[in-house]
């Protein structure tokens, strides 16, 4: 048996679910064209891997980040949705520019290697954008500059940022245009889109979102929808890793925003033994999607616990392409 067949398998029989007639679990294949699956005519998106899926094994079980290129290859997607946090040799190095073009090299080199596309980078950890402090949100946007020139030198699309900061909505609607106007304003120089993504709190409320992007009405700067990343408030008021006490629903959010979307993160946590994703209906999404005439990548980033995280981004992709099957 197959390494990967192995992995999936193991992790459903711990489940106590029989693996048999199991969709996803039983057909987990590393086809390096999965969209050739006879969706060749019909697929109205192409498949892009989000290193966020592969967190764990980076942060936890030592892989190199710089095997994002291979392994995305591996897994049969066509372009890279890196996360800037998980590079430690530049996050954390004394000589920042020069970690950073070495950076540079590397994902280009090792993308033209593997026939790969270097899509967009997601930034986290260089300040909030949206805090109450005006001198706090200027050095936020001045520390995002350096990503825009990286995207650009890599010939990425887009940077994914982050709208935090404060909690009154008028203030984060002003605090937030006031930032997007002005990063947007410098990548546009660069021909580098910002795109926003619903990732918690009031970013997460889609409708103010959109408020945002509309008032700023750059063409480079847009959204980043995310299926699941709709949690308005959690438990003690906590940013991560805690019990979401309030939610805006996903499938209106989705809607709203895109009609800004440059990219989508298709995001999945658990399945069914059908292959399904329990938290989110992926054809009721993806039909919003296609309804929206959206034909770019659809980026997998596989969340949960359950599986490993290569079936887990398996299971991801071949859930879209048999969904994509089955839309009007």
């Amino acid at each position: 048996m197959k390494r990967r067949n192995f992995i999936a398998k193991s992790a459903f029989a711990g489940l106590g679910l029989s693996t048999v007639g199991a969709y996803a679990f039983n057909n987990l294949n590393l086809n390096s064209n999965p969209l050739e699956l006879g969706l060749n005519t019909k697929a109205f998106f192409k498949l892009s891997l989000a290193q966020w899926s592969l967190n764990k094994s980076i942060r936890y079980q030592g892989m190199n980040p710089y095997e994002f290129a291979s392994k995305a290859k591996e897994y049969g997607f066509e372009g890279l949705e890196y996360v800037n946090q998980l590079y430690t040799d530049v996050t954390k190095s004394k000589n920042e520019a020069a970690a950073l073009s070495k950076f540079i090299e590397k994902n280009n080199k090792l993308a033209a290697k593997h026939g790969v596309k270097n899509l967009l980078i997601m930034i986290d950890d260089e300040g909030d954008l949206s805090v109450a402090s005006a001198s706090d949100r200027k050095k936020g946007v001045e520390n995002h500059y350096k990503w825009v020139e990286t995207a650009a030198a890599m010939g990425c699309h887009s940077i994914r940022i982050n709208l935090f900061g404060v909690y009154d909505r008028d203030a984060w609607v002003e605090n937030s245009s006031e930032s997007l106007t002005a990063l947007g304003t410098y990548a546009a120089k660069y021909n580098v889109n910002v795109i926003v993504e619903n990732h918690g709190y009031l970013s997460s409320d889609a409708g103010l979102l959109m408020q945002v992007l509309n008032y700023v009405n750059l063409p480079n700067c847009g959204s980043l929808p995310d299926f699941g990343n709709f949690c308005l408030e959690r438990e003690g008021g906590a940013r991560w890793d805690a019990k979401c006490v309030k939610e805006y629903d996903r499938y209106q959010g989705v809607k709203e925003l895109m009609p800004r979307a440059f990219a989508v993160s298709a995001k999945s946590n658990d399945f069914d033994a059908e292959g399904n994703e329990i938290h989110t209906d992926y054809k009721r999404m993806l039909q919003l999607v296609k309804n929206a005439n959206f034909n770019g990548y659809l980026g997998v980033e596989y969340e949960g616990d359950v599986l490993s995280e290569e079936a887990g981004i398996i299971a991801t992709r071949d859930l879209l392409i048999k969904t994509a099957q089955e839309l009007s």
